[in-house]
């Protein structure tokens, strides 16, 4: 494991030896996780950005797509357990 120095302003220090023994939990250990929660945020909402920029090519390439209440029909199908197809993309027309 790397070793790496920081520097934090006192408030802040004493805010987090605060909560990390609320938590049960060592100063360092409660940075460790609070480090790795953000940078798992920051990758998927990196990873949410490229997936809508490929979508919006594709849709804007074919001039096909999958209509919001499809989408959204089919997603609560999904998470309540229910077997459905996958909706079809449609014809639609850009605004002029």
């Amino acid at each position: 494991m790397a070793a790496t120095s920081l520097k934090l302003p006192d408030d802040l220090k004493r805010r987090i030896e605060r909560l990390a023994a609320g938590a049960r939990k060592t100063p360092h250990a409660f940075m460790v996780e609070a480090l790795e929660r953000e940078a798992e945020r920051m990758e998927l909402r990196a990873r949410f950005a490229a997936d809508a920029a490929e979508s919006e090519h594709q849709a804007l390439s074919t001039g096909t797509a999958v209509g919001l209440a499809a989408a959204f029909d089919y997603l609560e199908a999904r998470l309540s357990g229910r077997k459905v197809r996958r909706p079809r993309a449609r014809q639609w027309r850009g605004s002029k």
